[in-house]
């Protein structure tokens, strides 16, 4: 996914592993307010979904707007994925 969005090449500049209020977030883009997640398995249990539904709510809180994508849609599906990023971006 990094070698997808680093520099410019959705037209903005992302950062990744950049620490938000007690989170480290996979990638940020700061001018778009746009946080990043890219999700592996252990994510959809049930006490780690209310942890990053939490986790979503308090960065939302302070003006990001979070996308969450499964490991399994960036490594099968980038095109999507970054579709969906750009959709967001403009």
């Amino acid at each position: 996914m990094w070698r997808q969005i680093k520099g410019n090449a959705l037209g903005v500049k992302f950062k990744r592993q950049l620490i938000i209020l007690s989170y480290i977030a996979d990638f940020a883009c700061l001018e778009k307010s746009l946080v990043i997640e890219v999700d592996g398995g252990y994510h959809f249990t049930d006490e780690q979904m209310v942890q990053d539904a939490y986790r979503t709510e308090e960065l939302e809180k302070t003006g990001f707007k979070v996308l969450r994508f499964r490991n399994e849609d960036v490594i099968r599906n980038i095109e999507q994925v970054l579709n969906t990023i750009q959709e967001y971006i403009k």
